[in-house]
């Protein structure tokens, strides 16, 4: 008789150390914002972390999706510049958005279109992880694809690995964090991308989120000291409106104007097929309005070589290019072994190399298959 995807992910758990125990062989999980309250034999929200007699059980031991992606893809702009990033998720997600881009893997134990996820399943250990960085000449491992923040005890045991082999680490997340996973995580990453997806929470609680809890999450991260990117998919009719950007540009200028904003092309996928695809107008007023808010690095994304001077890094002092972009290929790359501009030595906030002549020019700008 065939395995269901629930038997085989289940037997690739550990118990869990992200969660307190509660009477009545009950756990809360601290995984995510949603803090569930898990019965004896009951699943949380994300249905990958359950409870089994009293104990909490979490994903551990494999990847449902492995690549070696530029940086730029995840997107990070302020992070090593054209490196590869190897880039690894599991199956689950704590949301169900409708306009989700790897539904496949993220909806897996939610929609049953997306069982097939289960042959996607490969088992391997974190040295092994480290090896494929290796292999790919990869700088950077970041947990992505899915929600990293439900997967953080295999991602912090991937991460140690790394870690020892001077590797940097990241999440590429949905921002929906809490005290408890970010303490646990702090020591191991470097950098936090955030999808901040509307501004408004009737919508938000559509895909499953609260909006607060998003806006605390991102404000949590850059409080922790990690390098913070926000992207805003940018849905026609969902939530393009002037006055929800403007809400969101002011939100993060409020955190820190240095913060990169970036303002990303939809295309119809998975079930939200109504709204036309993104246009370079939209994202073009999206960024100009970011910029207005007083952010100092707004990017317009998905559209090369369609939006301008958003693919670029400028001076926030002098407006001096620093890094010239198309895609995720880096043309030109200006700032100094000291994070500086070279033309007004302003200190440019990223995390930047050491050894710019590292920063490989005119590369291919695509993902490298690991397998």
């Amino acid at each position: 008789m065939a395995t269901s995807i629930g038997e085989t992910l289940d037997a690739l758990t550990v118990e869990g150390e992200l969660y307190e125990k509660l009477p009545n062989k009950e756990v809360r999980c601290f995984a995510c914002g949603h803090r569930c309250v898990i019965r004896e034999g009951k699943r949380g929200i994300c249905q990958v972390r359950f409870n089994r007699d009293g104990k909490l059980r979490v994903p551990h031991g494999y990847v449902a999706a492995l690549q070696s992606d530029p940086v730029e893809k995840k997107p990070f702009f302020h992070v090593l510049p054209s490196v590869n990033a190897l880039t690894f998720g599991m199956l689950g997600c704590d949301y169900h958005c409708g306009f989700c881009q790897n539904w496949l893997t993220s909806q897996a134990m939610r929609d049953p279109s997306s069982d097939v996820s289960v042959n996607y399943i490969r088992k391997i250990s974190p040295q092994g992880m480290v090896d494929y960085a290796r292999k790919t000449k990869a700088s950077i491992v970041v947990s992505s694809y899915n929600e990293p923040l439900i997967t953080s005890e295999w991602a912090v045991e991937i991460f140690k690995e790394a870690k020892k082999a001077g590797l940097m680490c990241a999440y590429v997340s949905n921002g929906n964090n809490t005290p408890e996973v970010m303490e646990y995580i702090r020591p191991y990453i470097s950098a936090y991308k955030v999808d901040l997806k509307c501004m408004q929470d009737k919508n938000y609680r559509k895909l499953g989120g609260v909006l607060q809890n998003t806006l605390d999450g991102i404000k949590r991260a850059h409080d922790a000291g990690l390098w913070v990117e926000i992207v805003t998919l940018t849905i026609p009719g969902f939530n393009d409106s002037n006055e929800e950007l403007w809400d969101a540009a002011r939100f993060i200028a409020g955190v820190s104007r240095d913060i990169p904003w970036h303002v990303t092309a939809f295309h119809k996928d998975y079930k939200m097929t109504d709204p036309d695809n993104t246009d370079a107008k939209t994202l073009l007023r999206a960024a100009d309005i970011g910029r207005e808010a007083g952010l100092r690095f707004v990017y317009a994304g998905n559209l090369p070589g369609q939006v301008g001077e958003y693919e670029d890094t400028t001076c926030p002092e002098c407006n001096f290019r620093l890094i010239k972009r198309r895609g995720y290929i880096i043309q030109e790359y200006h700032i100094t072994s000291e994070g500086k501009c070279p033309h007004c030595d302003a200190k440019v906030p990223g995390l930047w190399h050491k050894n710019p002549s590292q920063v490989a020019l005119n590369g291919m700008g695509i993902p490298l298959p690991v397998y």
